[in-house]
Formats: C-alpha cells, structure tokens, sequence
C-alpha cells in the first residue's frame, strides 16, 4: 500500500504534528474531561476526512499527528476541531464554566503545527512518550 492517498485529480501526503493547550495552560485535561477530548478530537477529525495517527492529551495540552488533506486548510481543521471540541467539553462539564477565568473559552488562541516530511515514526514516538519523559523529569525535580 502506497503512503499516499488519492483525491480525484491528485495524490497527497500531508502529515502534520499539531499541539494546542488549554487557556491559560491549566492542568485539566484528565480524567472524563481527558476521554471526551480524546472522543471529540477522533469524531471531528473523521467528520473531516482526515485520518488520526496518534493521539495523546496530555494534562495541559493535545498532541496529534494527522493527515489532511490538501483540501482543507490547516487553521480550518484545527478550528473546527478546538471550536467543536470546547463546545461540547464546556456543555458536558458546566463547572468548568462556572470558573471566572474559563467564560465560553476553554482552548487558547493558537497552537503550534509542524509538517512531517520525513520520520513520521520518530514524530509518532515522541507524541506517545511525551508524558512519560515530563512525568520522569517531574519527579527528579521532587
């Protein structure tokens, strides 16, 4: 099978590492907040046609590698993806409203997007042992 994928009149590749974070980088993405965000993040990007390859929330921020494609912008994706994801996070978990500093926002502005030309695995083991490395660099600081 080919890494490439077909559109009608053209073949694409276009992986992308992409990390955004909570407002204010609070630490709440655990727990049921964690597994709707991960539910969100998977849905919206089927809804799109791109296709997830890694996936890991971590508790301030979201680290994903995706393909879209090259009918649908970057900022487009990663709108719709934050906008429809905060919506239903901030529906489902009221309390988080509640708060004087969320309001109706729950992501921060921006995120920050790298394009994965070459060693896509090496991009996909860094998303999945992001956590573990931080979590071992926290403890030596204890």
């Amino acid at each position: 099978m080919s890494r490439f994928r077909k559109l009608s009149q053209t073949l694409w590749h276009c992986q992308h590492h992409i990390i955004w974070c909570p407002k204010y980088r609070f630490r709440v993405l655990e727990g049921e907040i964690k597994k709707e965000v991960e539910k969100c993040v998977k849905t919206f990007s089927e809804v799109q046609k791109c296709e997830l390859f890694e996936l890991n929330v971590q508790i301030d921020r979201v680290h994903l590698l995706v393909m879209i494609p090259p009918k649908i912008s970057i900022s487009n994706y990663v709108g719709t993806v934050k906008g429809r994801t905060a919506i239903r996070v901030l529906n489902k978990f009221r309390k988080l409203k509640q708060k004087p500093y969320w309001g109706d926002h729950f992501w921060a502005r921006g995120y920050c997007v790298n394009t994965v030309a070459s060693g896509p695995e090496m991009v996909r083991k860094y998303i999945k042992y992001q956590e573990k490395q931080e979590k071992k660099v926290e403890k030596s600081r204890y």
